[in-house]
């Protein structure tokens, strides 16, 4: 998977990552928001290729990690390399959850929960909203 993220990402302003994204990413990427379950464009998707963070393009997922989990939202056992994301501790909502970040931009991609299949036993339930594809 080859690497291709835009190195300025991380220190944008938020009046210029609204004009980069449009409402609904801007909502899900800076504001930790979700889409609602089924409706992201990725659920039911099935190419090969990379699954990129829509904020700054850094590749977060390969296709062959995807699976069909039935949350409704794109499901992976892990990321395209530990590198590619980070793990924080969320505390919204009444609950404690672990957030997924894209770590070169700090966009929210999701959540992490550990009722995924082996090899990892994780689930990356990750919004389409903060994704883009591109095809191998």
């Amino acid at each position: 998977m080859t690497e291709t993220k835009d190195a300025g990402a991380a220190s944008r302003t938020e009046d210029q990552w609204r004009a980069q994204l449009d409402p609904d990413q801007y909502r899900v990427l800076r504001q930790a928001g979700t889409e609602p379950p089924w409706s992201g464009r990725f659920v039911d998707h099935h190419e090969d290729g990379t699954y990129r963070c829509a904020g700054c393009g850094a590749v977060l997922f390969g296709s062959s990690t995807k699976f069909e989990s039935g949350s409704g939202w794109p499901s992976f056992f892990e990321p395209a390399t530990a590198e590619a994301v980070e793990l924080r501790t969320d505390k919204s909502h009444g609950t404690v959850r672990t957030e997924v970040v894209c770590r070169a931009c700090g966009g929210h991609l999701g959540h992490v929960f550990d009722d995924g299949p082996q090899p990892t036993g994780q689930r990356y339930c990750i919004n389409s909203l903060s994704l883009d594809f591109a095809k191998e």
